[in-house]
Order: C-alpha cells, then structure tokens, then sequence
C-alpha cells in the first residue's frame, strides 16, 4: 500500500494532520513510539492545567471569608490530585483513539525513521520492522525538556515532565527559568503552599510578551510570595541530605539557598533523535528543522510542523500548521491561513496575548495608540474576587489613514478565554467602529475588551478623559 500522507508523531500537530487529511480523501498512517496526543496531552499542557485548576481551588480557600463563607480545616491529597489529573488525560487519549479509528487512519506504535524521500521505517514496539510507502511525509516528533550541561551530572532534578507526578510537596522549590513553563509551576506550587525561588538569566520574567504586562505580573506574584531573581546566573547545583545547595550570581553578587526540590525549566529542544534525518540530507540546527514559509523541509514532500521545526514550541500552533501543510499537499491551500500565533500563560492571573506589543510598536516606528482598561472597573470580575489587570489593546494607523487593532494583551481573569476575541480583531485588522457594531453582554469580563477598545477614541463610558 502506498499512503499519501505519512505522519511521524500523534501529537497535537500530527492526530490533527492525519484527521485533516482524513476528511479530504486522503489515506493517512499515523506513528507514535509513545501514546497518543504527544507531549501536550500526556506530560505538559493537559496534565499542567489540571494541577493548575487545583492551584485555583486552593487559592480560593485561601480567601473564602471574602465570599462570606467560613472553612476551618482543609488538606491536600495528592494522590486523589494525580488519580483526577490522569483520569483527565485517559479520557482525552480515549477520545482521540476514537477519532483516529473512525477517520480510518491506519495507526502504528513504534519508532518512526525517515529511510528515503517516500519511505519511512517503523520499529513497531512489537518487535517487527517495516517500511511503509508515502508520497508525502509530515515530521511531527516534537521536542522535549532542555537541561544544560552543566546540570546533567545532578541527581533527582525534577523536568517539566518529572514535576507533574511529584510525590510530595517541596517546602522550598527553586525553578531555573522564568518563561511560561517555570512561571506555571511557580503560582501552582506557591499555591499548594511551596516557598519558591525563581531564578531566571534574562532581565526580565517571560520576556517575549509586553513588556508592561509582565511587569504587572512580577509585582502580583511578589505579593504571593514568589521570589523571582532576574538577571541572575545559576552557576551550580550541590546536592546533599536534606535537598540542593543552589549557587547563584545576581545584581548584588553571588549567593546561595538551600531547597528541598529543583525546576530546571530552562526550554525545550526539537526531538530529532533517531529520525535519520543526515542520511537522507534533511536540514537543520539545534532550533529545529529547517522549513520554508509551506514547512516544507529542503527535501520535496518532506515536511515538519510543530515543535520539532522550531517555529513556536505552542499546541496550537502545532495544529495550525498541521492542518495548513494537510491543505497545501491535497488542495493546494484553497483557504488563506494565518500567521499570528496567539499565546495564553497559566499564572494567576491569567495572561493572554496576540499581535503586535508595545515595545515592538516603538521600536518599528509605527503610528499606534495604546488603551488600556482596569478590570478593578468591571463588574463581573468584582463579583469573581478577581479585579487584578488589564486589557491592553493597541491599534496601529494604516495606509488607509484609519486605526486598526494590532495587538491585544491581557492580564487577568479568565484572560485565556478572553483572548479569542482579540485574536479575530487583530488577525482581520479590524477597526475601532467594527468592533463598537457589537453589542458586548453585561455583565461579562469581555466588556472589558469593548472598554478597551473603545478608549482608542477616548469613547470609553467607563474611563475618565481630560477634557
């Protein structure tokens, strides 16, 4: 059998590849040497956001007289915890089992090497070998945690993927890095009651978002307690009785502290290993494979999407580009996709982002007004107990001599959700006036995104002007 379509990695990006391509005719076979939804199902976003939920619940115990409400006593069970969180997970894997078996997408368990431009070699868990014929090939094999060389040697540090099955909780965590993984498990551990320490090398916590927004968030979780080190070098890790003895180099000098558990979240590197990728003259470098604006590689009908090009370590990135490889291979990409990749980060609060930053705005010379509009101003997040934020939108002057909106970020409740709204202004660049054609339900926190949007104007109801 000779498949159109073959697919190395039943991640985000490749399950939802194979479906695509699925639904337009075309025979697809699907190979995963582990299970079924990659990383992101099994050992990152799904898995996070259900220890992430529990973090909320217990925030909220922790101011419940607030509601009026009085509770004595709680404790955490961490074994009903992780029985919850992989129940989530097997659910999810079952249900995308399903999808596979009724798209008739012939599914492999085993080790996926590329041998020439249209065969690929399986290394079934089961012990067989076999090369499979496919007139085009999609490398969706992800990535995996990066430890530095100098950390490599230390035992027991925890990973991204170590972390989530934590046996007990560390009184004192440190996390090296303060991107979106290691500020995640930072609010998730504080809030299960973990003295933490950050330690991050770049000036500033999360660094690729706005600027003001991540400024916001370092004064918040301050204020709970996370210690957060930047432009700080970690020079080396000690272990000993009673944990680490952790060895740092900051703006006041060097310094160390003692701490029960360790966070290396310093990334994650394409997984390219065992793909045969130099025999058969596929290109790429330690960011990942390289491809063309099609993520098509430098070998024809050979493509990579996801993390394991390097282009955006996101899910849904992944997915979108999965779906957009499917189109371009069986229908020649009839459909325009997008190329703004929004990114959504679990802290507490929330932050949510898309389109052009501030900073970017300034440094390229654009012609652009910022409003922003507090959700201390709106009602529904009074109501939810959750007025820390902002909704920041920015819109820039186009050759048509009007605003259109460029960016939107967002730190505060619910800002995950609230962010899709943005997403479709920016990606369409739509104006100040469309947007005000929309009548906004009260109360909702997406009032919050009308106000804001509003303020470009200065037409905001809910905002003061100089008059």
């Amino acid at each position: 059998m000779i498949y159109d379509i073959g697919i190395i990695g039943a991640g985000p990006g490749g399950y939802t590849a194979a479906i695509r391509a699925a639904q337009l005719g075309a025979k697809v076979c699907l190979i995963e040497k582990d299970s079924v939804g990659g990383t992101c199902l099994n050992r990152g976003c799904i898995p996070t956001k259900a220890l992430y939920k529990n973090a909320d619940v217990l925030n909220l115990l922790k101011n419940i007289d607030e509601f009026g409400i009085k509770v004595d006593d709680y404790s955490i069970d961490i074994e009903k915890i992780h029985e919850r969180k992989q129940n989530i997970v097997k659910n999810l894997s079952q249900g995308i089992t399903q999808l596979i078996k009724t798209n008739c997408i012939d599914y492999f368990e085993g080790n996926a090497s590329i041998f020439d431009r249209n065969k690929i070699e399986v290394d079934f868990n089961n012990g067989k070998k076999e090369k499979i014929e496919c007139r085009n090939i999609i490398i969706a094999s992800g990535s995996k945690p990066n430890i530095p060389n100098f950390l490599s040697n230390v035992e027991g540090l925890y990973t991204s993927e170590e972390i989530l099955n934590f046996s007990s909780i560390p009184e004192n965590l440190a996390i090296i890095g303060g991107g979106v993984i290691g500020m995640e498990f930072a609010c998730i551990f504080n809030a299960l009651g973990s003295k933490v320490t950050v330690f991050e090398f770049m000036p500033s916590i999360i660094s690729n978002i706005d600027s003001e927004i991540t400024k916001r968030l370092n004064i918040i979780l301050k204020k709970k307690g996370i210690e957060i080190n930047t432009a700080t070098k970690v020079k080396r890790i000690e272990k000993n009785s009673d944990g680490y003895i952790l060895y740092a180099e900051g703006k006041k000098g060097e310094f160390y502290i003692n701490v029960n558990k360790v966070l290396v979240s310093t990334g994650r590197i394409p997984n390219v290993e065992g793909l045969n990728l130099n025999s058969i003259g596929i290109e790429y470098d330690n960011k990942g494979i390289k491809v063309d604006d099609n993520y098509e590689t430098n070998i024809k009908g050979i493509y990579a999407i996801g993390d394991v090009n390097g282009i955006s370590m996101l899910a849904h990135a992944a997915s979108h580009q999965g779906i957009n490889v499917v189109e371009r291979i069986l229908i020649k990409n009839i459909v325009p996709h997008g190329n703004i990749i929004p990114s959504c980060i679990f802290t507490f609060p929330e932050i949510a982002s898309t389109g052009i930053t501030e900073d970017e705005a300034k440094s390229n010379n654009k012609n652009y007004k910022v409003s922003k509009f507090m959700f201390g101003a709106n009602g529904k997040a009074l109501t939810l107990g959750e007025a820390e934020g902002i909704v920041k939108v920015i819109a820039v002057k186009e050759d048509d001599n009007e605003y259109k909106i460029a960016g939107v970020h967002i730190i505060g409740p619910h800002a995950s959700d609230l962010i899709h709204e943005g997403i479709l202004a920016v990606e369409n660049k739509m104006t100040i006036n469309q947007i005000k054609k929309a009548i906004h339900v009260h109360p909702t926190l997406s009032e919050a995104f009308y106000e804001a949007v509003m303020g470009i104007n200065e037409e905001a109801i809910h905002m003061i002007y100089k008059r």
